[in-house]
């Protein structure tokens, strides 16, 4: 794999056109075939692909053009995983009042989100993203980055008490599974010659920021968290590995990206932190980066990378927010890195957003004209990095 160096990527997602929209509305209610939507999405995919490769960026994505969500999707892929609206979680939630006030409160389109529910014994019905790298590949001769969930964002959205206890009594039962089937479409995005596979676990931050049942954050459905927070970080590191397990070192970079809240563009609504909490259990990862969101304040400072000290892995730097109208400038983002390479060895040091630009198809958090003058920054910004080498 031959990139050059401070690498320049993105997280994701790009925002959705109104065709695609529209498709996605006809598919999900039968009017128009799944092969009748993927020729819309095509179109858009490639189009998402030249504002990629326009703005000079070395490691491009399809843009998740074909997916509602950052996560619902995977209820065509897997089978007896039923899709639900977030208002329809609300009959399983004790406290339904408190529930739909953190809905409002944080700005939150109950009736347009969706959420997986595993609903019976799961397996893999169709690959989650083989596909979609499958078609990227025909059009580009750039390395692709493929996200995909996590298995602790999978495992804690998908078991919803009352519809998966039958058949997994436990989440962790759940997770078994949830492993399985993660390996199973890694061992074939690797085969088909993936550059970067990206494990999506927004909620770690989550986890050490809000309590059960108190000061919920909305990440996820958020419904099946335990109190303790040190029990969740130990569960989802060990779920990290077991899918990594044997996977590394085959030609394919293995990240795990880490946001802190993409669904809104209020900024006041979102996670505030430092990720100091999480970083003993991001040193416990087997993976090749850590994809960290540090465009925005609400991140805390960059020293908390010093914590990371011994342990062999890649940073891919968040400097542009993806949620704000401003544009950064490249000298600020030279300045950013040249700070994070105080903890992060500057050859391991990859630039991106802090988060996809649509990780809710119907929510975007910038235009694609706005995104595309942020890539472009972003790729000015590493052109001066390595004219100061």
């Amino acid at each position: 794999m031959n990139l050059p160096k401070f690498p320049t990527t993105v997280v994701g997602s790009w925002p959705r056109k109104r065709e695609v929209l529209r498709g996605l509305r006809d598919k999900r209610e039968g009017r128009i075939t799944e092969e009748q939507f993927n020729e819309i999405a095509n179109q858009s995919v490639l189009e998402c692909l030249k504002y990629q490769e326009d703005a000079g960026i070395d490691i491009v994505s399809d843009g998740e053009q074909r997916r509602d969500n950052f996560i619902s999707f995977v209820a065509e892929k897997i089978e007896n995983v039923k899709m639900l609206t977030v208002s329809e979680l609300l009959d399983y939630v004790e406290d339904k009042a408190s529930f739909e006030e953190i809905l409002g409160t944080l700005d939150v389109p109950a009736f347009s989100l969706t959420n997986p529910a595993a609903v019976g014994k799961i397996k893999r019905r169709h690959p989650l993203a083989v596909d979609e790298l499958h078609f990227l590949k025909q059009h580009t001769s750039k390395p692709i980055k493929v996200a995909i969930p996590g298995p602790y964002l999978l495992s804690r959205s998908m078991w919803i008490e009352g519809l998966s206890q039958e058949v997994y009594p436990t989440r962790e039962d759940l997770a078994v599974d949830i492993v399985q089937v993660l390996r199973e479409e890694i061992e074939e995005l690797i085969a088909e010659g993936a550059c970067f596979i990206q494990m999506d676990e927004p909620v770690l931050t989550e986890i050490v920021f809000t309590q059960k049942n108190a000061n919920r954050t909305f990440m996820c459905g958020a419904l099946t968290a335990k109190a303790d927070a040190e029990e969740e970080l130990k569960f989802a590191t060990s779920l990290i590995n077991q899918v990594t397990e044997g996977m590394r070192g085959r030609g394919t970079k293995i990240g795990v990206h880490v946001c802190r809240g993409n669904w809104s563009t209020d900024e006041t609504t979102l996670l505030h932190g430092p990720y100091d909490p999480v970083m003993p259990y991001f040193k416990q990862m087997h993976i090749d980066q850590l994809i960290l969101e540090f465009a925005t304040p609400r991140a805390g400072e960059l020293n908390t990378l010093a914590q990371l000290a011994g342990k062999d892995v890649e940073l891919g730097l968040g400097v542009v927010n993806p949620r704000i109208q401003q544009i950064e400038t490249p000298e600020d983002i030279v300045a950013r890195v040249t700070e994070a390479s105080k903890y992060i060895p500057a050859e391991k040091i990859f630039l991106n957003p802090d988060c996809g630009f649509g990780t809710f198809a119907q929510r975007p958090m910038n235009s694609e004209e706005k995104a595309f003058e942020k890539l472009k920054i972003l790729v000015e910004a590493a052109n001066l990095l390595r004219g100061k080498e």
